[in-house]
């Protein structure tokens, strides 16, 4: 398994956000945010929420697992 996402999705969906814009947002360079988005770095759980925050959206909304035949793995955390 590994860890894949929509970052991209997210930012053309905020209007286009360039990618420097959220790295700014983030407190990160543009080459960690260009890096996540190919899937080259995993972000560490802080830098995950930051994004999720800025996006106004949860961690697993933007972040999935994808298995060996390329299927995404979803899931959603349930708090009690």
């Amino acid at each position: 398994m590994k860890l894949a996402n929509d970052l991209k999705k997210f930012r053309e969906k905020r209007g286009g956000i360039s990618q420097e814009a959220l790295a700014s947002a983030v407190g990160v360079s543009r080459q960690t945010i260009i890096s996540i988005e190919k899937g080259k770095f995993i972000p560490s759980s802080f830098l995950a929420l930051k994004i999720a925050k800025y996006f106004d959206t949860n961690v697993e909304d933007i972040f999935y697992l994808i298995d060996g035949q390329n299927n995404k793995i979803r899931w959603r955390v349930k708090w009690k």
